[in-house]
């Protein structure tokens, strides 16, 4: 019996399950087997350097799907912006109605997104910023954890935590994000008010992630404990993978009054890209969340999919059955 979830029934998918947008990985093939297999793919925006590279990527999606899939824009600090309303414009315009948006001010965007009749999920790593994000307009928060890759935001706030505040304080319906890599996870998020979940780092390790082999086995093989914070002392805290570029950022933190010049040239988006082309663990900064420890094998995304289905089915059934009727007295 399918799971139904205001997810699933809102977005026109089978199970309540969406791959987060993912910078180097949220490419077309991966998004297309999501979509297929019966969850939400998302393709990241900002993987594509212009956004006429983004319109070639979304028809090349759909040139492998007919199902529904999204399009993730995350609102970066930087320097010197992306064009985001040009991003945002191509992918409207090309079909796309699901958008993930994630970053600081996304007022515009989502006012954008809304005009257009789109569906908009906002990740938020606080349950402030969903309140915030909820009086925009957005459809669907995703509400990120302390367990997930990337920015957790300054709280460090888990997710049976988080998620817990987030069904006593929102009125829109959310999903959970971080740590979440398999049907128990599901199960979780849905006992405790998702709608759903968001998973980025399992989808690194499947047959269409277009990351190299070596990355994924070398997923396969590592452990919960092998992740780190880097830009603690920064105010800007991303947990990437536990390797030696991210251990010599955080020896230089450690000795205080880092800025952000001291670490650029590790950190750049050029090495962390040649980690996912080259298959070098070393090469440069990768995320990953803790749900890596989870990960065992590399299916294709119908497998993986299927698999968490039924095993969600299982463990529903297995946690109904321990309900007892009372005796009448």
């Amino acid at each position: 019996m399918p799971l139904e979830t205001k997810l699933t029934k809102a977005l026109g998918i089978r199970v309540p399950v969406v791959q987060g947008g993912m910078q180097w990985v949220g490419l077309p093939k991966l998004v297309a087997a999501v979509s297929e297999a019966g969850g939400l793919g998302i393709l990241t925006a900002l993987t594509q350097p212009t956004p006429d590279a983004l319109r070639e990527a979304i028809r090349e999606t759909r040139r492998m799907t007919s199902k529904p899939f999204g399009v993730n824009l995350t609102l970066l600090p930087t320097i010197n912006p992306p064009p985001y309303d040009k991003y945002a414009q191509a992918a409207v315009e090309e079909g796309i109605r699901i958008f993930e948006t994630a970053g600081n001010n996304p007022g515009p965007l989502i006012k954008y997104f809304k005009s257009k009749g789109c569906i908009v999920v906002h990740k938020c790593t606080t349950v402030r910023h969903a309140k915030s994000a909820e009086k925009l307009g957005v459809d669907f928060l995703s509400i990120d954890g302390f367990e997930c890759a990337g920015h957790p935001g300054e709280e460090d706030i888990g997710n049976f935590v988080l998620l817990a505040r987030a069904a006593q304080e929102l009125k829109i319906p959310y999903i959970a994000s971080g740590g979440i890599a398999d049907a128990r996870g599901l199960v979780a998020a849905l006992s405790l008010g998702s709608e759903g979940v968001n998973m980025g780092t399992r989808f690194m390790a499947t047959a269409e992630s277009e990351i190299h082999e070596n990355i994924k086995e070398h997923m396969v093989k590592s452990k919960e404990q092998d992740t780190v914070h880097i830009f603690r002392t920064l105010h800007n805290t991303a947990r990437v993978f536990k390797n030696k570029v991210a251990q010599e950022v955080v020896a230089i933190e450690k000795k205080g009054d880092a800025k952000f010049a001291d670490v650029a040239h590790l950190v750049s988006g050029v090495r962390g890209k040649k980690v996912y082309d080259n298959g070098d663990v070393d090469a440069g900064i990768w995320t990953a969340g803790i749900s890596v420890g989870l990960i065992h094998d590399i299916p294709t995304c119908k497998e993986l999919l299927d698999r968490i289905e039924r095993e969600s089915e299982e463990i529903i059934g297995g946690l109904s059955s321990r309900l007892v009727t009372k005796s009448k007295l």
